[in-house]
């Protein structure tokens, strides 16, 4: 058996031999170590910025920022409206009857041209009656005037007869007079001869009494009987008047609009019948924020947009004092023309000027402005919002005045900044 003995080589003898000074291994070891201090500085004044910007940060893409400037604001109201008829009224049935209809929906009708008429044969008998009662009344206002002619002519004649009497007692007293004076006359027969007068003298005072309360009794049932006569003349006036109201005429040059109830058919009394538009009259009815509501008033000037782009002047007429899902219906009047060939529910573009604010700090209007009441806005400077408190004055519908906190310039965030949760300071990314 061989044995085999292995032959060591030099490697254990060998070892590397450093060409460099103890110097300038001493230069690297220090570069080295200043490398890593000032990484190490770095990064903690990249942390401690982070800190003091806040613990949240946010992408500048879910955020509205707008610049404060300085300018005009206009303080105006721009809504879409819808034409509707300033005059348009129903048409009602003044009895019950049958409808006969003249027209159809949408005729052009004419001042006073007959659109239905409603058969009531109630109504015109009851007419016909009255006339009747009418005459009968009539009749007996004759009658008593001719009652009171005979009464005075009767109480006149008494007062003659009486007047007769007293002369002829007067007579007779002066002949037995000038017979007592002779003496071929007793006393007795001259005392009865005075008392005769005296007698004749009472009855034509009485007579005379007698035809004035007569003459004023005549008169009196005159008077009744003619204003009897007269009351039942305004009844007849007033049923001839209901039934010439059966005929349904149109009150003003326009066209008809909806017809409610069909032909030959029967109505009720004060049921409705057909409505008429006035093509001559419209208005703009628009619907204004709640928050505008309270600024708006009758007679407030305004401008309305046709559908060629003209515009017409125009008025506020009416503003709803009830609010409906937020907002304020508000109706406009054209000034002195309105636009041709209007329709009904045709939409028009509608301006309000409520004031304008010259030369004032303003920015754009967002959802910060209702956030805190208004009293904080976030200022973006460099990457970082501010929480800041401002104040703020009028307001439109596009911007908002800043009176103070601000100045020109500087930006804000307008909308977005309810996800910063009322923080001081916060960080922006993307900015």
């Amino acid at each position: 058996m061989i044995q085999r003995t292995a032959i060591r080589d030099t490697a254990a003898q060998d070892h590397v031999v450093s060409t460099r000074s103890p110097q300038q291994r001493s230069r690297r070891q220090w570069l080295l170590f200043g490398g890593i201090g000032v990484a190490t500085l770095l990064a903690a004044a990249w942390l401690l910025s982070g800190w003091s910007a806040g613990s949240s940060s946010f992408d500048a893409s879910r955020l509205r920022i707008a610049e404060v400037k300085r300018g005009d604001l206009v303080r105006d109201i721009a809504a879409d409206g819808r034409v509707i008829a300033a005059n348009s009224p129903t048409l009602y049935a003044i009895a019950a009857g049958t409808v006969i209809l003249k027209v159809v929906a949408g005729d052009v009708v004419k001042k006073g041209q007959p659109l239905a008429e409603i058969d009531s044969p109630e109504l015109r008998s009851k007419l016909a009656q009255e006339e009747s009662t009418l005459a009968s009344l009539q009749a007996e206002a004759g009658r008593s005037v001719l009652d009171a002619q005979l009464a005075r002519s009767l109480a006149s004649k008494l007062v003659d007869q009486a007047g007769i009497e007293r002369t002829a007692a007067q007579r007779d007293l002066e002949r037995y007079q000038r017979g007592f004076d002779g003496g071929a006359v007793p006393q007795v027969d001259l005392s009865k001869a005075q008392d005769e007068l005296k007698k004749a003298e009472i009855g034509l005072a009485s007579a005379r009494k007698d035809a004035g309360l007569q003459g004023e009794g005549a008169g009196l049932d005159t008077r009744n009987k003619r204003l009897l006569a007269e009351r039942q003349r305004a009844v007849v006036t007033e049923l001839k008047r209901q039934v010439d109201a059966l005929t349904v005429r149109a009150p003003f040059d326009g066209q008809v609009g909806q017809v409610q109830v069909p032909q030959g058919t029967s109505v009720v009394a004060n049921g409705p019948v057909l409505s008429v538009v006035d093509l001559s009259k419209f208005e703009v009815e628009i619907k204004v924020p709640e928050s505008f509501a309270r600024d708006l008033g009758i007679g407030m000037p305004a401008q309305i947009t046709s559908g060629t782009g003209e515009p017409y002047a125009a008025q506020v007429s009416a503003v709803s004092p009830e609010v409906v899902n937020g907002e304020v219906n508000a109706r406009l009047r054209f000034d002195a023309k309105q636009p041709p060939g209007l329709r009904q529910n045709q939409r028009l573009s509608a301006r309000i000027v409520l004031d304008t604010r010259r030369n004032v700090m303003m920015v754009e209007r967002g959802p910060f402005l209702e956030q805190d009441g208004g009293r904080f806005a976030y200022v973006v400077d460099d990457g970082i919002a501010v929480r800041r408190q401002i104040r703020t004055g009028s307001s439109s519908l596009g911007a908002v005045e800043i009176l103070s906190g601000v100045q020109p310039g500087e930006r804000i965030v307008v909308s977005g900044s309810d996800l910063f949760d009322n923080a001081e300071r916060i960080r922006i990314k993307g900015e």
